[in-house]
Parts: structure tokens; C-alpha cells; sequence
């Protein structure tokens, strides 16, 4: 099998362009980072205290993973009277889902650490229940999406105190004023369409 330099040659030998352009493909290699290992940046915080909030980020990080896809699930099979409303709500609320994914694997990143990224490993790693497959009726479907949101608003509220203590200011800002409010204010839109009020005439 002819080697790249001996490709490259013979093309420029053939007389024809562009055999710089090929792609060598098929490539694998050592991992140059291990899930777990930290990269040592000066950010003036002590290993320890990084490694603790890389754990806690990614743990919240897979289970807003889930979310975000149990959101986009609900956006696609939602059914009734409020389709419309809920559909258009429930997408609204995956952007804002997969926008703080972003923002927990960013943050894991910026420590030192490796963000968890992959579907297997996430669902390995997440603490929100699996659902199934097929359609669930409206009620359930909120309900689920409540629970998830507790889970991960329990997480990040004793993570950012952990934090915060520790010293990595950096993850409590992001843990209280991104994760937590914007959770906060998802199950507020979500748990109102749990209540049971008349539509037409009062009680």
C-alpha cells in the first residue's frame, strides 16, 4: 500500500493538481487527555478544589442533557386542547435547556476538565428517569419534566454551596445565575398547567 508521501509523488509525477489536498483519513490515537485527568491552567485554584467542581458540572451537565432532550421529545409528541401553546413552550424551554449545556461543558472545560459529551456516557451518568419510548399524556409529560428540573435544581443549588466555599466563584456564579434561575422559572410555566381550574365557568 502506497504511503502518502509516495501518493503524493506520484500524483505530482501524473502531473495533476491537488494532491496536497488529500485528506489522510481514518485516524485513531491516544486519548490526550483521560475523563477525569485535569489540565493544569493558572486560574489560582488548587487541584482539589477543580476536580470537585469538574464532578459536580458534569453531573448536572448530563442530567440538562436529558432534560433538553426530554424537552424536545414532549415538543414533538405533545397532543390535546393545548397543543399549540405547549408545543411552541416546551421548544422554548429546550433552547434554553441546550443553551446552559453549553455554558456546564464550558465551565468543566475551563477548569481544566473534560466535559462529558456523549449520548451513551450520558445516559450512564444521569440520575433522570428514563422514559418510554412512545407517546405519555399531557399531565405526565409535565410531570416528568418537573421532576427532572427538581433533581437538577437540588444538584446545583449544593454544588454552587460547595463551591462557593471552596473558593470557585466562577462555578457558583454560573450554577445560581444561569442554572438555577432559568430552572426556576421553567417549573413556575410548567407547574401552572398542572393546576385544575375550570375553563369557562367557576366553581
Amino acid at each position: 500500500m502506497a504511503t502518502m508521501t509516495q501518493f503524493r509523488e506520484q500524483t505530482i509525477g501524473d502531473g495533476r493538481p491537488g494532491a496536497e489536498a488529500q485528506p489522510i483519513l481514518r485516524q485513531r490515537g491516544e486519548e490526550i487527555q483521560p475523563y477525569g485527568a485535569l489540565a493544569r491552567y493558572p486560574l489560582g485554584l488548587n487541584d482539589d478544589v477543580r476536580a470537585a467542581s469538574v464532578k459536580a458540572l458534569n453531573q448536572i451537565l448530563s442530567d440538562t442533557m436529558v432534560l433538553r432532550d426530554l424537552y424536545k421529545k414532549h415538543h414533538w409528541q405533545v397532543s390535546g386542547a393545548t397543543f399549540y401553546s405547549l408545543h411552541l413552550l416546551l421548544d422554548k424551554h429546550y433552547e434554553e435547556q441546550a443553551k446552559l449545556v453549553d455554558e456546564l461543558a464550558e465551565r468543566a472545560q475551563t477548569l481544566g476538565g473534560i466535559a462529558i459529551a456523549m449520548p451513551h456516557d450520558v445516559a450512564e451518568m444521569t440520575k433522570i428517569e428514563r422514559p418510554p419510548r412512545g407517546r405519555e399524556e399531557v399531565p405526565v409529560q409535565i410531570s416528568r419534566l418537573l421532576d427532572a428540573h427538581e433533581q437538577i435544581l437540588i444538584e446545583a443549588r449544593e454544588a454552587a454551596s460547595k463551591a462557593g466555599e471552596a473558593g470557585d466563584a466562577g462555578t457558583d456564579d454560573l450554577l445560581i445565575s444561569q442554572v438555577v434561575r432559568v430552572n426556576e422559572m421553567q417549573v413556575w410555566f410548567l407547574s401552572e398547567h398542572l393546576v385544575d381550574t375550570p375553563l369557562v365557568r367557576a366553581r
